[in-house]
C-alpha cells in the first residue's frame, strides 16, 4: 500500500454539474476541502466527464481523488444505484452501457417535459438552459427549469409536486439490472458498492436473495451511512456485510445547492478506503 497513500476524512459520493450537481468538479473539490475532507470520490451519474478537472483540483489542494461514478440500474420497479470506484473508463462494455443509459435519459427527459407542458409553461429549451455541456440529463435539470420558471421554489418542492409520479408526468428510463451493472463494473476492474441501499418506503430495499446474488457476482459492499437509509435497514445490511466481510462506506451524496446534504456529513473509515484502493484495478487514485 506504500504507493497508494491517502489521508482522511473521506467522502466517496459527491456530484458535480457533469450530472445533477450544481457546481463544476473544481467547485465540488473546493467545497469538500472547506468541510475538512482530504480524500473524495467524484461519482457523477453514468459519466466520467468530471474526472480530469477533479483530479487537477484535488492535486492542487493536496487531496486524494478516488475516480468513481454512480451507475444507474433497476430491479423490477426499484431504482438501484451502483457506486463504481477505480474502474477502467475506457472499458468498451461498460462505456457502451453508460452511453445507452445517458442517451435514454435524454429521451425520457424530453417525454416528461412534453407531459408537463400540457399543464404548465415549460419547454425543452428551459431544461437545456439548466444543463451544462456534456452533463447526464435527468429529472433534477427539469426541476431546475421549473424553479427558473417560478413554478416551484426549489428542487425539493419540484420532486414533491410536479415531478412526483402521482402527478402523472413521470416516464421510465432504461437502466440495466443490478446483476448486469455489478458484472460490468467488476469486469472493468472496478469496485461496486450499492448506494443508499435501504431508503425509506415499503419494499424499496432490494430483496436479500437479490443482494446475495450480487455478492456472488462481486458486489463489494454497501453505502450504509447515508441520510436516506433507515435504521432497521442499516442494521440488516451491517449483519450481511459482517457475514460476507464486505466493505461498508459512509458518504454525503453532495449535490451542491441541489440537495441539503453537506460534504463530510458521513464519511468512510480509512480501513474501508484502503480496501477499495486495494481491490480496484481499472485505474488508480490521484494523489497530490
Amino acid at each position: 500500500m506504500g504507493e497508494r497513500r491517502f489521508e482522511g476524512p473521506s467522502d466517496l459520493h459527491l456530484h458535480s454539474l457533469r450530472s445533477d450537481g450544481t457546481e463544476p468538479p473544481e467547485g465540488v473539490v473546493q467545497s469538500a476541502h472547506r468541510h475538512g475532507l482530504r480524500t473524495i470520490a467524484l461519482t457523477d451519474h453514468d459519466t466520467t466527464a468530471g474526472w480530469a478537472e477533479a483530479a487537477q483540483a484535488t492535486s492542487s489542494l493536496g487531496m486524494t481523488l478516488i475516480p468513481g461514478m454512480e451507475l444507474s440500474a433497476k430491479h423490477e420497479w426499484r431504482s438501484v444505484h451502483v457506486l463504481a470506484y477505480l474502474f477502467d473508463p475506457d472499458d468498451a462494455a461498460l462505456r457502451a452501457e453508460m452511453d445507452r443509459i445517458r442517451d435514454d435519459r435524454v429521451g425520457r427527459a424530453e417525454r416528461i417535459v412534453r407531459n408537463i407542458s400540457r399543464d404548465y409553461d415549460l419547454t425543452w429549451d428551459d431544461v437545456v438552459a439548466q444543463t451544462s455541456h456534456g452533463a447526464t440529463v435527468g429529472r433534477p435539470h427539469i426541476a431546475d427549469a421549473l424553479v427558473a420558471r417560478g413554478l416551484v421554489r426549489d428542487r425539493s418542492e419540484a420532486f414533491d409536486s410536479i415531478l412526483h409520479p402521482r402527478e402523472g408526468y413521470y416516464e421510465p428510463h432504461y437502466a440495466p439490472g443490478p446483476e448486469t451493472a455489478v458484472r460490468l463494473v467488476v469486469a472493468a476492474g472496478g469496485v461496486p458498492i450499492i448506494a443508499h441501499p435501504t431508503p425509506a418506503g415499503r419494499g424499496r430495499m432490494l430483496p436479500v436473495s437479490v443482494i446475495e446474488r450480487l455478492i456472488a457476482l462481486g458486489l463489494a459492499g454497501f453505502e450504509i451511512d447515508h441520510r436516506e437509509n433507515t435504521a432497521d435497514g442499516k442494521r440488516l445490511l451491517r449483519d450481511i456485510a459482517a457475514r460476507h466481510d464486505l466493505i461498508v462506506t459512509g458518504s454525503s451524496d453532495y449535490h451542491g445547492l441541489g440537495k441539503p446534504n453537506l460534504p463530510g456529513e458521513n464519511t468512510t473509515s480509512d480501513e474501508m478506503v484502503a480496501r477499495i484502493i486495494e481491490r480496484g484495478s481499472g485505474t488508480s487514485p490521484v494523489r497530490a
